[in-house]
């Protein structure tokens, strides 16, 4: 009988797949060039590879989409852990919306890796040197910004207050006005396609690295509570990492919201545990994603039953 087994749950899970895959879902994401809209795109292609139909739907920053899929309003989003649950819960940057109390959690991916990023013929070479300069700030659509750009200040002793602020509504108009001559660095994800375009732009640049120390982790935390700190070597899927350092990194995740179907929810935490090498392909930096950390620590975020139907039969649901 055991022979059975395999085809019967292959089948079932093909006729679940080709019930979600009868409606349409969007994935929220962050504008073009962002580090969002490019984990949301390998995302997409991945879902639409597998029969799940998936489109992207870009805004400015989570602050705009996040509240549109806690009203159901676009069935997925991706993002990074903090920012999630202040959307969760109401609070920072999101107290003027309100607690967006229906989002839940699919899925952890790969960390966000970070960096300020200066021009590599500059005499910038720490974060410190940063102190006095043109520097973006404001971040008006993408509030989620100022504290980790304190959180990376801190790890010099400075202060957003130590630089001439150069306002900016976004990363991506950040990395624009660095481009244009009116900052001498601009925060981003590594591996993102914008900073990919800056360094082509300014002839090469060069991320800054934090301190591995305790005392530099425990002044990230003081501003942006899931940050640590990770090393990083040189190569092609890194610009601006020009020697091994160590970066500020934390969790981001792919989410959805209490309505959308159980059934649904499965189809799509399927997609991301089965599909890293199509998203690899289509975005390099998923090559750091770890199907298994799919299930992590979330608090006070709650995974969605759809996703934890999935994860228990994978065999990865901790309690």
């Amino acid at each position: 009988m055991n022979r059975y087994i395999a085809p019967l749950a292959l089948a079932a899970s093909l006729a679940l797949l080709g019930t979600a895959a009868a409606q349409t879902v969007g994935i929220a994401t962050s504008n073009p060039g962002s580090l969002f809209h490019n984990i949301g795109t390998a995302v997409a292609k991945a879902a639409n590879d597998a029969g799940l139909n998936a489109t992207i739907q870009p805004a400015t920053s989570p602050n705009q989409y996040m509240p549109l899929v806690n009203a159901n309003e676009v069935e997925f989003g991706v993002g990074n852990l903090e920012e999630f649950n202040n959307a969760l819960t109401g609070e920072a940057w999101f107290s003027d919306t309100g607690a967006s109390d229906k989002l839940r959690v699919v899925g952890l991916i790969m960390p966000i890796r970070e960096a300020i990023f200066v021009r590599a013929d500059s005499d910038i070479m720490s974060v410190a040197d940063l102190k006095g300069k043109p520097m973006v700030d404001g971040y008006t659509a993408q509030q989620t910004i100022l504290p980790q750009l304190d959180a990376i200040y801190a790890t010099a002793g400075l202060a957003r207050s130590d630089m001439q602020p150069v306002q900016v509504p976004s990363v991506v108009a950040g990395a624009d006005a660095f481009i244009a001559g009116d900052a001498v660095g601009f925060i981003f994800a590594h591996g993102a396609g914008k900073v990919r375009e800056a360094d082509a732009a300014v002839g090469g640049i060069r991320a800054l690295g934090v301190p591995d120390t305790p005392e530099a982790v425990a002044a990230i935390k003081q501003h942006w509570k899931t940050g640590y700190v990770v090393r990083m070597e040189p190569g092609p899927a890194a610009p601006g990492v020009l020697e091994p350092g160590t970066f500020i990194a934390y969790p981001q995740l792919v989410f959805t919201n209490a309505d959308v179907s159980d059934d649904v929810v499965y189809a799509m935490t399927k997609v991301l545990h089965d599909g890293k090498e199509a998203m690899k392909a289509a975005f390099p930096p998923f090559a750091a994603f770890d199907p298994k950390a799919m299930v992590g620590e979330t608090a006070p975020g709650e995974y969605h039953p759809g996703a934890i139907r999935f994860y228990k039969e994978a065999g990865l649901w901790k309690e």
